[in-house]
Formats: C-alpha cells, sequence, structure tokens
C-alpha cells in the first residue's frame, strides 16, 4: 500500500495511506448530567459546552496548536499545525506540517492554511499548483466541512461543533500547562451544531453533518475558569475512499496565548490559483 501523503481539494481530503477496515471512532461518552463548571455536583454542563463558542468570541483571539491522528494497523500518521485565530472575525492562520513518509527520507514542504467563513486557503498546497499562488476551497462543498480536510480542524469550527452537544460529564479538575481546566466528556451532534452556528459556519456544519459515517461527535473539552476551551479532542468517523469501512481521526486543538494580536489578510482574487489541480500527487 503506498503511503504517500496527498491532499484533496473538494472531497473528504487528507488522505494519508489509509486503508480499508479501519475501525470506528470510539464514543467513550458519559451521562447527561454532571458537575458544573464550579464543581457543583448535579449540575449539567452541556449549556455550559453549547456557549463555548459564544465565550471565546467574546474573548477575541488566541494562539493554537493543532493535531490531526489517523491510524491503521500498527501504524499511526499526526499531522500538525500552529498558528493564531481571530473568533470575532473568525479568520485564522496555521502553519501545517505534513510528517514524513514510511521510510523517512522524503521531507515536505510546510502548508500556509488561511480559514475564513466558508473558505480554507492553502499555500504551497503541492500538486502542480506553483509556489507563489493559493488555492481556495469552499468549505461548504466539503463533504466533511473542513473539519478534516486541512489536516486541523477550524479552532472556531470545532468550538462550534459543541454548540450540538447532547450529553456530557463532568470528569474533575486537571492542570493543562500551569493552568487548571476541568475536564468534560461527551457527544455533539453534527447537525444540532449546524443550526445553531454562527452564519460563517452553518453551511460547512450542515455538510459534515450529511458527510460523515455518522453525526455524532465524541468529544473531551478542558474549560478554564473563565469557560475558555484550552484542549479540545474530537473524533470524527468517515467512509474511506473505496467506500469499504470507515476511518477514524481524531484531531486535538489547544487555545492559549488569548489576546495575542491577530492580522490575517486573504489573498487578492489574483493570487488563487484558477487550475486544475491534480489529485493524487504527493506534496513535497
Amino acid at each position: 500500500m503506498d503511503r504517500r501523503q496527498h491532499w484533496r481539494a473538494g472531497k473528504t481530503a487528507v488522505t494519508v495511506g489509509l486503508v480499508v477496515g479501519l475501525g470506528a471512532c470510539a464514543t467513550g461518552c458519559g451521562g447527561a448530567t454532571a458537575e458544573g463548571v464550579s464543581g457543583s455536583p448535579g449540575a449539567n454542563p452541556v449549556p455550559l459546552l453549547k456557549r463555548a463558542a459564544d465565550t471565546l468570541r467574546a474573548t477575541r483571539t488566541s494562539k493554537a496548536t493543532t493535531s490531526m491522528e489517523m491510524a491503521t494497523g500498527g501504524t499511526r500518521v499526526t499531522i500538525r499545525g500552529k498558528g493564531v485565530y481571530d473568533y470575532d472575525r473568525q479568520l485564522g492562520r496555521l502553519t501545517v506540517v505534513l510528517p514524513q513518509d514510511p521510510a523517512g527520507t522524503s521531507e515536505h514542504r510546510p502548508i500556509t492554511e488561511l480559514l475564513a467563513p466558508g473558505a480554507l486557503f492553502m499555500k504551497n498546497r503541492g500538486a502542480g499548483v506553483p509556489a507563489d499562488k493559493w488555492v481556495r476551497v469552499e468549505t461548504a462543498s466539503l463533504s466533511d466541512g473542513n473539519l478534516v480536510t486541512g489536516g486541523a480542524t477550524d479552532p472556531f469550527a470545532a468550538a462550534e461543533l459543541l454548540r450540538g452537544t447532547r450529553t456530557a460529564t463532568y470528569l474533575g479538575k486537571t492542570e493543562l500547562a500551569g493552568t487548571e481546566v476541568r475536564h468534560y466528556r461527551g457527544t455533539a451532534d453534527l447537525a444540532a451544531a449546524a443550526r445553531s452556528a454562527s452564519a460563517g459556519g452553518r453551511a460547512a456544519l450542515a455538510a459534515a453533518a450529511k458527510g460523515f459515517a455518522t453525526p455524532e461527535v465524541p468529544f473531551d473539552v478542558y474549560l478554564d475558569d473563565q469557560g475558555r476551551i484550552r484542549k479540545l479532542r474530537q473524533r470524527f468517523s468517515f467512509v474511506n475512499d473505496s467506500g469499504k469501512g470507515t476511518v477514524a481521526v481524531a484531531s486535538t486543538t489547544l487555545l492559549y496565548g488569548f489576546g495575542t494580536p491577530v492580522d490575517v489578510k486573504l489573498p487578492r482574487s489574483e493570487d488563487i490559483y484558477a487550475g486544475r489541480i491534480a489529485e493524487n500527487q504527493p506534496t513535497h
């Protein structure tokens, strides 16, 4: 099986040598009631989690680190990203690094991604795209709504997915990078999240609700004392290209450095590649 990394715009796109037979994503979810953000026994955390995206918008900006894990057999592949995000404008910039080929002999240029309402822009996309051009993808046209395609889940889309929280359990306090946080585990429904999402994210989440193998998304989220997301791990499941079996993907988003200045400028129309993109070429 050729495990070379390649990207596909307009489809379920980051494919990293995945083979038939991957299991469905694990749930690991608890019951519907739990302790709330204050730690009071019996409080229901669902309303708190549904407000998490609004809390980020009030916070305005942060730094973000992302990772996306795909596994098959004994092989695990991780794609990592790092950047900044403006939640008020729903604009972000990430530098995404693809892993080495299995032999460890091939390096890939980092891909710069700009995240915007309804669109994903990629530079160093490879596959015949000129080095000075951007590729623009309509996120609503992607069967995963860009929760998986870019190799990093849009941080605000990840938070908006929590608007569809159905069940959640409070698992207690812990520490994350020196900050005390509260850990919640639950399940969100993509269709419900899409109905409650902001105007910029509604169409993409609706596409994901139709495109994934199941509309249910298990998650673990860690909130600080202000209700801000510090860490969010979500597990997605979609049917692979062969149509036989599902692909399990775990996406983790870390948010920190709240209030960081963020200046994201979208590409000019003349800087966007208008040619045909080769779908099966590896990105080098």
